[in-house]
């Protein structure tokens, strides 16, 4: 049976599909938002049901809910997870599969963005994944032979007809298609699955009614996925007011998603609400005054008057929160109104109009996804969200107008480790197992050295809890890197900023050294000695010494009562209770993982202390008032002792 160009059953379409494109499917599907996991589900299931037939998926990011391990954490997570996702959350059926190693034999599951950690132990996708640049997916893509493309786009119908918005997703979507025709390759089959809360965005995202083949439109559809809002620790606000100073006003802003990127944002927020507070705590965490002697040069320490012109591969909360501040308006403009300015002798920011941010793909929270469509009803210019090549890249005939559009750039990325000589992990471990992916970390990193004034910074806390103890983040060298070190440019930890761009090998060391926990000083500083690359004479200083936690929380203590560095900086989905039993089930789980830890537990089991206040509350939310089993009793007195010690 052919294929109609309107449907509203998904399975039903999903048949048609497979029928008319015979025994091999091979599937493009957006990452992360905009894959429209019923239809995809529906495919899967027949492919799998007919050893006959074959599917090759190439996509990113495939988002499914956790899946809480049993015990404590079960009993956390599931009622939150069930309140904040809802009954009635879809997720990739075979992405559940391929993290357990269950994928049918007649599918395929490529993907160059892993999300991060979740498939670490999947030997499927750890053999099927693809290292590429975000920017370089495309063109790899072409000569995959595609023949479907199936994406979540929200629907517009005025007088002159129906018009698709790609929304969430044109990142991919539009340099695909536009390279399949210049190859002059076969177009696949286009699939548009309407979804009625995804926020209708014009400009490059809007594309006309025959840019697709067909329309599902489920009378029935899931939820967006929403992340929820996690808690920022001291480290990380540490980490992110010492970013903060380095962002210019009039500059150029590109940040990433997480706790680490929260905290850049509300330190910037703070450097606009409260700047003597602002400036306080960078004093009281940097009393040698680096950080402000760098922000002379690189940033700045005044709050905002241009203000702030966004262009990030993802559009995050982070954004929105800036621009409620009025941090994020600087306006930026297409090429028509920098012919306009050009012709009148001056600069287009005179030019009215323009947007103030332009992104490749958004993920966020319900409240950015209300945002961003009310954001276009009432101000239709604000936000560009187009392809990935115009935003990861200055190459192409968009590059005098990039470049404009970011002077002043700070592009801040996370990283997992560095290296003494500035190298940085960010997507592998060392025996080749991959956490997530490069994503366009190296695009933006690259880009900021072809800036006139661009920088980029990746943000790294100094240390991790691993199985045996606490170890460094700062090594030595690594056997798998992101960014290799003749990029190096800024690195910020919690304990400063390390400035390595166009630095010796030893002058490079002696920073990253600066930015390290004093724990692990000696060592590093030994093995850089006997390597060569650091003088013998070479003395640590009495000041980087204090690099500890106890140091941080100390300093910051003072402006955390003052409310100004909340667990929760923009609000959280956890219940006031659930608040109170994050710390202690995160103190259970960084016991749980060395010996030393397990003999702290087992000696809190021993000696749980005196009950907590809010104690009784937390063990019902956790159902553990009346434990019935012999390990209901343990968790129960595990609990106890996590809550007695943290509150």
């Amino acid at each position: 049976m052919p294929i109609e160009p309107r449907y509203t059953d998904t399975d039903a379409c999903a048949r048609d599909l497979v029928d008319e494109l015979g025994a091999d499917l091979r599937i493009a599907a957006p990452l992360g938002l905009g894959k429209p996991h019923g239809l995809l589900n529906a495919l899967y299931r027949l492919t799998a049901a007919d050893t006959s037939r074959s599917l090759r998926l190439y996509t990113a990011l495939s988002l499914t809910r956790p899946q809480p391990a049993p015990g404590l954490e079960q009993r956390f997570l599931g009622p939150f997870l069930e309140r904040h996702f809802g009954a009635d959350q879809v997720d990739p059926q075979y992405a559940l599969d391929q993290a357990r190693d269950a994928l049918p034999s007649n599918v395929e599951v490529h993907e160059f963005y892993l999300q991060s950690g979740a498939l670490l132990h999947s030997r499927s996708a750890q053999r099927s994944y693809i290292s590429q640049n975000y920017t370089h997916v495309a063109r790899d893509l072409v000569v995959q032979d595609i023949n479907l493309l199936v994406q979540l786009v929200a629907r517009r119908e005025g007088p002159d007809g129906v018009h698709y918005s790609l929304s969430c997703n044109p990142d991919l979507t539009l340099d695909f298609l536009r390279q399949v025709q210049l190859a002059n390759r076969q177009r696949p089959i286009c699939v548009a699955v309407v979804h009625p809360d995804l926020p209708y965005l014009g400009g490059d995202a809007e594309v006309a009614e025959d840019y697709f083949d067909v329309e599902l439109r489920p009378e029935v559809l899931p939820p967006l996925f929403a992340l929820p809002r996690l808690p920022v620790d001291v480290a990380e606000y540490a980490l992110g007011l010492h970013a903060s100073a380095l962002v210019k006003d009039g500059g150029c802003l590109q940040i990433g998603i997480g706790a680490l990127s929260d905290a850049l944002v509300k330190a910037l927020l703070l450097r606009q609400q409260d700047n003597t507070l602002w400036r306080r705590a960078l004093v009281a965490l940097d009393p040698a005054g680096a950080t402000h002697a760098l922000a002379g040069w690189l940033g700045g320490l005044a709050p905002f008057e241009a203000g702030l012109y966004g262009a990030s591969e993802m559009v995050m909360d982070g954004f929105m929160h800036l621009q409620r501040a009025g941090i994020l308006k600087r306006r930026s403009w297409d090429n028509l109104a920098l012919e306009r300015a050009s012709a009148a002798g001056r600069l287009a920011d005179d030019v009215p109009g323009g947007h103030y941010l332009r992104g490749a793909f958004f993920l966020g929270s319900r409240e950015l996804y209300e945002w961003l469509g009310a954001t276009e009803a009432a101000d239709p210019d604000a936000i560009d969200m187009c392809a990935v090549s115009n935003v990861n890249q200055l190459y192409g005939d968009h590059q005098a107008l990039a470049m404009l559009q970011r002077r002043g750039a700070r592009f801040f990325n996370t990283c997992m480790m560095a290296t003494l000589l500035g190298a940085a992990v960010s997507d592998t471990l060392e025996d080749g197992a991959v956490v997530s992916g490069v994503g366009g970390q190296y695009n933006f990193v690259a880009m900021a050295h072809e800036l006139p004034d661009g920088r980029s910074a990746l943000l790294l806390r100094s240390t991790r809890v691993s199985r045996g103890g606490i170890e460094s983040n700062i090594r030595w060298n690594y056997g798998q890197t992101t960014i290799p070190r003749h990029l190096r440019d800024i690195v910020v930890t919690e304990y400063g900023v390390a400035d390595l761009r166009g630095k010796s090998d030893s002058e490079c060391i002696e920073a990253m050294l600066s930015v390290s926990d004093a724990r692990f000083l000696d060592a590093l500083c030994a093995e850089a000695k006997a390597h060569g690359k650091l003088a013998a004479d070479f003395t640590i200083p009495a000041a980087w010494r204090r690099h500890r936690p106890r140091y941080l929380r100390e300093t910051l203590a003072p402006f955390r009562q003052k409310g100004l560095l909340p667990k929760f900086p923009f609000g959280s989905d956890f219940t006031d209770v659930e608040q109170r039993l994050l710390p202690a089930l995160d103190w259970l789980k960084a016991n749980a993982v060395s010996w030393r830890g397990k003999l702290r537990l087992l000696g809190a089991l021993v000696r749980p202390g005196e009950p907590a206040a809010g104690e009784g509350e937390a063990l019902a939310r956790m159902e553990l008032t009346d434990a019935a089993t012999l390990a209901d009793r343990l968790q129960r007195r595990l609990l106890q002792a996590a809550l007695r010690r943290k509150l």
